[in-house]
């Protein structure tokens, strides 16, 4: 005869009698989700509530005031910012010169300081306390200093040149080394993050692959590009996203080093400084909402392209 097979039901929990009603039976199993309900409403309203004031300030002609009356004006802002080929475009093409250049430093420097510290030396403690100090400053103390640093007058850097036989150099009061010139302040402060990551990365792989890499005879670089690269590639593409975005929305160092408009000829003027000044020097509320929600478009872009990018390197 064949077995008679009966339905088995999940055991009951010792908190649970058969007069327990269906709610709290539902709020038992649910309990992870309702205990972390309050803190996501909370951060979730955090980000929703200004971005849907701002995105509503971009259909308006908000100025001079936020309570001043306004009217609605539709997507005239966005019209009139997306044709601004004197402030808007040239602001995007120092937004992305300025991320995509110090990303390229940062995960190159990073990449080979990582690889330094990956292998155990002596005194190896004291060097990566000396490589992450940088990152203890705040970004204005930073730009301050090297504000200093590379004053044409008193500062250090043109002293040093002068040491060595070369002329003194505008460094940030140059129109066209200005950007160059905050891109290095960028690069000198945060690479220290990109380190931390990447040997952290580094430090998870086995030896195994190396070790068979290195019985075949393959050199140190045919190691690093076939083996270690591959491998670390994830954790790669983790810290260009996370600094990648950090770069994208840079506004403290630039404004430490130059001020308003970045500058007088708007050298180092980003998205984010642009933004800025429209909505505290001139008060423009209406299209300053406009260049962030642009500006918000792009970010999400450039965060969804890393994104996956990340899981084609992990497939």
């Amino acid at each position: 005869m064949a077995a008679v097979t009966t339905p088995t039901r999940s055991p009951r929990r010792a908190s649970e009698t058969p007069d327990t009603p269906a709610w709290a039976r539902w709020a038992n199993d649910h309990r992870k989700w309702l205990f972390a309900a309050p803190a996501m409403i909370f951060v979730a309203a955090l980000i929703v509530f200004p971005l849907a004031w701002t995105g509503y300030l971009s259909l308006t002609d908000a100025e001079g005031s936020v309570r001043a009356e306004s009217e609605f004006v539709g997507f005239q802002n966005y019209v009139e910012v997306l044709s601004d080929t004197d402030r808007f475009w040239p602001a995007v093409g120092r937004t992305a010169a300025f991320t995509v250049v110090a990303l390229l430093f940062e995960v190159v420097l990073g990449m080979a300081i990582a690889l330094l510290l990956w292998r155990p030396f002596r005194g190896q403690k004291w060097v990566r306390v000396a490589i992450l100090m940088p990152l203890v400053a705040t970004p204005v103390a930073v730009g301050m200093m090297w504000r200093l640093i590379f004053d044409p007058n008193i500062g250090l850097a043109n002293q040093v040149l002068g040491w060595i036989g070369i002329g003194p150099q505008p460094w940030l009061a140059g129109q066209h080394s200005a950007l160059p010139t905050t891109i290095f302040i960028d690069v000198w402060q945060w690479t220290p993050m990109v380190v931390l990551i990447l040997l952290a990365g580094l430090t998870s792989l086995s030896d195994e692959p190396q070790e068979a890499a290195r019985i075949d005879g393959a050199s140190t670089w045919q190691r690093f590009r076939h083996v270690t690269l591959p491998l670390v590639m994830p954790t790669v593409i983790v810290a260009i996203l996370l600094r990648g975005i950090d770069a994208l929305k840079t506004f403290d160092i630039l404004y430490a080093t130059k001020g308003r408009g970045g500058g007088s000829f708007h050298e180092v003027e980003t998205l984010n400084v642009y933004a800025y000044g429209l909505s505290f020097d001139y008060n423009e509320y209406g299209i300053s909402s406009t260049v962030l929600i642009v500006f918000f478009l792009i970010i999400i872009g450039s965060m969804w392209a890393l994104t996956s990018r990340r899981k084609e390197a992990q497939r």
